[in-house]
């Protein structure tokens, strides 16, 4: 008779149930691997206000699976329009290689908070449209995607680029009430683009400034002069809103208090400084205290232009830095 110890029992335990284990995940298929990468040619026609832009690109595939065509089953979920691509199919290492040069007009969430010292962040989306995560998965193919460094766009630089692997939730069945989600495989294709801005920022801003020289030149004729103490300002004020609107047009509607909304904001508050400063010296002017009232629109026009100048390089500083 043969006695069992308990240890021995354990050991045949684990090892029927590793077999068991082993038995029941063979025959579980694997998802067929997708090699693929990317070389972006040029990102361009951007556009603030529509919310867009359009990027031109290659893209290859290699893969063993025939039932994959990437030619009808390509998707880029956060595509507004795709040209049709051109094509070339060939063979590597006994791999079917699939080269497609793409055009996309994508949709973009800009944010334009520190516009025009902006950064933002731009991704290509990819996927099969007919297999799912469990029968494809791409790998990135990092060492051989990347950017033409002198054409690929112009008045910005293309930082963090990046071509990655992810998964796309569908919270819905398609149809198939068994599953409430389907899972996809997507490469990503990710920069981080910043604008050359200085250009812009003088070019965007040069108005509101002059409207704001235009107000202080308020300070030089007497206090008594009433004509240019309050017609200055309240022209520079009608100048840098309408510098405002012409920006404005260019820009997507946002809630967020951006620096073009605050560097106005202070223009404003600043006109209303030359105004109240003008009416204050007046009013002493008025009162026949004459060098009282001369003292108050020297000082006056001191903490305007001072407190001015320092908030926009506070404000335009902080944007360059964030």
């Amino acid at each position: 008779m043969i006695i069992l110890s308990i240890g021995m029992i354990r050991r045949l335990l684990f090892i029927v149930m590793i077999a068991l284990l082993g038995y029941a995940t063979k025959g579980i298929a694997q998802p067929d691997t997708v090699k693929a990468g990317s070389y972006v040619i040029s990102v361009h026609d951007i556009n603030f206000h529509e919310k867009e832009y359009t990027i031109r690109f290659w893209l290859w595939f290699l893969y063993s699976n025939p039932d994959f065509d990437f030619a009808t089953q390509l998707d880029i979920p956060n595509a507004k329009v795709i040209d049709p691509p051109e094509i070339i199919y060939d063979s590597l290492n006994d791999k079917a290689w699939v080269i497609m040069k793409m055009k996309c007009t994508m949709k973009q969430n800009w944010d334009v908070r520190d516009f025009p010292f902006d950064e933002q962040h731009l991704k290509v989306q990819i996927e099969n449209t007919l297999f799912d995560k469990n029968s494809l998965v791409f790998k990135p193919d990092v060492s051989g995607s990347n950017f033409d460094h002198k054409e690929a766009i112009d008045g910005w630089s293309i930082k963090n680029f990046k071509i990655t692997q992810g998964d796309n939730d569908y919270e819905t069945g398609f149809g198939d009430h068994e599953s409430d989600y389907q899972l996809f495989s997507a490469l990503k294709i990710e920069m981080n683009i910043e604008r050359e801005a200085w250009g812009l920022f003088a070019k965007i801003f040069i108005g509101m400034y002059i409207a704001f020289l235009i107000a202080i030149i308020s300070f030089t004729p007497k206090p008594s002069e009433l004509e240019p103490r309050f017609g200055l300002p309240v022209g520079g004020l009608f100048a840098a809103v309408g510098n405002k609107y012409i920006i404005d047009s260019l820009l997507p509607e946002s809630s967020d208090f951006t620096l073009v909304d605050t560097l106005h904001a202070l223009t404003y508050l600043a006109i209303f400084g030359c105004l109240l400063v003008s009416a204050i010296a007046l009013k002493y002017n008025d009162d026949g205290k004459v060098e009282t009232s001369l003292k108050i629109n020297s000082i006056g026009a001191k903490i305007v232009i001072g407190v001015y100048i320092i908030a926009n390089l506070f404000f335009v500083v902080l944007a360059i830095n964030d």
